[in-house]
């Protein structure tokens, strides 16, 4: 067995769309900026991420509960070089819910929330920076 992905349901697929690709910088694997699907993959790794329009799942189960509400789920990318890829991201307008800050002895993270409110975690892992 073999996790393919992680798969967030949203209701607003461009915007999202375009966060995960213009905002944080995942590479899109077709294109296919109004959905309903759209799988996003990092430079480098195998994990991926992807979008699905929520409208569409309800379509196929036959329901679909109310919108999440909360902290539902919290996506996790490594970078290596936290402060430097928190600039370019704001920079392109993602808003920090803090700054680069540690978190335990061996990594440093910061925190961001995408247009459907799922927690971003960035982290710095300091034991590899030598």
């Amino acid at each position: 067995m073999e996790l393919a992905q992680v798969r967030l349901l949203v209701s607003d697929f461009a915007a999202c769309y375009r966060f995960y690709a213009e905002v944080l910088g995942l590479k899109p694997q077709s294109g296919a900026t109004e959905g309903p699907y759209e799988k996003f993959s990092p430079v480098t790794g195998s994990a991926g991420i992807a979008l699905q329009d929520r409208a569409m799942m309800a379509r196929i189960l036959g329901e679909l509960g109310e919108p999440a509400t909360g902290h539902r789920s919290l996506v996790v990318l490594r970078v290596d070089d936290l402060d430097a890829y928190c600039e370019q991201i704001t920079a392109r307008g993602a808003t920090l819910l803090h700054d680069p800050a540690p978190m335990t002895e061996r990594m440093r993270v910061a925190h961001l929330k995408d247009p459907e409110g799922n927690l971003v975690e960035l982290q710095e892992w300091l034991l590899l920076r030598g």
